[in-house]
């Protein structure tokens, strides 16, 4: 019989989550080639989950930044937009078997953190046409591959938020 509080370990997957600066040190742990790809992920959905899915399939490790709290503002989804917080979004990206490495930016492009982590492989969702995703012609110039997955299932956060507000 226990007496007190339980202490239970932290879960593993915290250790995904990466801040910017630690990112030199992190990558090196990671198996190429490398995919990159970003997001709000604001509330995590099917669409999310299967596109992240495949994303990864491109390579032996993958790399998500997501957009800070004020990053995620300043894309005008909406005054109470995030949902969920940077940190939340993190660990909820983290737990996920496909993601290798979390980390975030606050710029209004992950073109810092994209420099910083020199992926083979850089992937957005099929909403963005190959050449006007952020970091193309860094990827392309060092010979690397960018991709645009075609929507699975038609989902998104803002929809998601609209027909909860609705019930």
């Amino acid at each position: 019989m226990t007496t007190g509080p339980m202490r239970y370990p932290t879960p593993a997957f915290e250790a995904k989550c990466c801040p910017p600066e630690a990112l030199a040190e992190n990558l090196t742990r990671l198996n190429r080639p490398l995919v990159f790809t970003n997001g709000c992920f604001d509330i995590l959905h099917r669409g999310h989950v299967t596109y992240l899915a495949q994303a990864r399939a491109l390579g032996a490790a993958m790399v998500v930044a997501l957009n800070t709290d004020a990053s995620v503002k300043r894309l005008g989804k909406g005054e109470d937009r995030p949902i969920n917080t940077l940190q939340d979004r993190m660990a909820v990206m983290a737990s996920l078997e496909c993601v290798s490495l979390v980390t975030w930016f606050d710029e209004d492009t992950p073109l810092a953190r994209i420099l910083e982590c020199r992926p083979d492989i850089l992937v957005k969702g099929g909403d963005w046409p190959v050449d006007k995703i952020v970091g193309y012609q860094e990827i392309m110039a060092w010979g690397g591959q960018v991709h645009s997955i075609p929507f699975i299932h038609q989902r998104s956060t803002t929809s998601l938020v609209e027909k909860i507000r609705r019930l």
